[in-house]
């Protein structure tokens, strides 16, 4: 994305200095107890491959310097979110594990797909096809993110727990936005979310939970 503003040179430096950020802010509120850990996120960008819009090669590249930013900053994990299009989570896992040899330790892997309302990801593939394409990659947890709440997104969750592999995560928006005098406004209250959350949990065995828009 950084080539849009004409500055992809600093990806690696702008990625590390997040990662610290988090880091120091992770330790502070970090006890014995409950240690506190950073995700390094991963977004799509806003070019994808099968699209036709970016390379597979050259997005590939243009990941590794992420990765490599996000592992000097101190992150604990790569979390590749928000993903809607096949090739762009493998072009990003690639780029992570030639970052993890690069800097000769390596990090858990999340992968994060967004299904749509209409049932599939952006470019059309269903979660049964996210799993049967991206679990031979051996990601560390697998799951779905944003795009619609908890309700919408329980379906496809039911799948995941069933289908796919023992780590699994869900972080759904709270709710699908509504507008309202022309802002987008989340309606869902905490306890709701709080609610599903819960029986994602309980019912159907996620390890790894969260909220995202709203």
């Amino acid at each position: 994305v950084l080539v849009e503003y004409g500055i992809p040179e600093r990806t690696e430096d702008l990625n590390r200095q997040a990662a610290a950020l988090a880091r120091q802010v992770a330790d502070d509120f970090s006890t014995p107890d409950r240690p506190r850990f950073v995700l390094g996120s991963m977004g799509p960008g806003t070019r994808l491959p099968s699209l036709g819009q970016i390379d597979f090669p050259d997005l590939k590249a243009a990941f590794e310097p992420q990765v490599r930013g996000l592992l000097a900053g101190g992150a604990d994990a790569i979390c590749i979110e928000t993903c809607q299009d096949l090739l762009q989570v493998k072009a990003a896992l690639l780029a992570a594990r030639d970052a993890f040899r690069f800097a000769g330790r390596g990090v858990p892997v999340i992968v994060s797909v967004t299904i749509e309302s209409t049932g599939t990801m952006l470019v059309g593939a269903d979660v049964q096809a996210a799993v049967a394409a991206l679990w031979p990659m051996a990601p560390d947890v697998l799951g779905m993110n944003c795009a619609t709440g908890p309700g919408e997104m329980r379906r496809h969750a039911e799948h995941l727990s069933r289908w796919g592999p023992p780590k699994i995560m869900a972080m759904p928006n709270a709710g699908l936005p509504v507008t309202v005098r022309g802002e987008l406004v989340y309606r869902m209250t905490p306890a709701e979310l709080a609610d599903w959350i819960e029986g994602f949990v309980r019912d159907l065995g996620f390890g790894v939970v969260g909220g995202c828009c709203g």
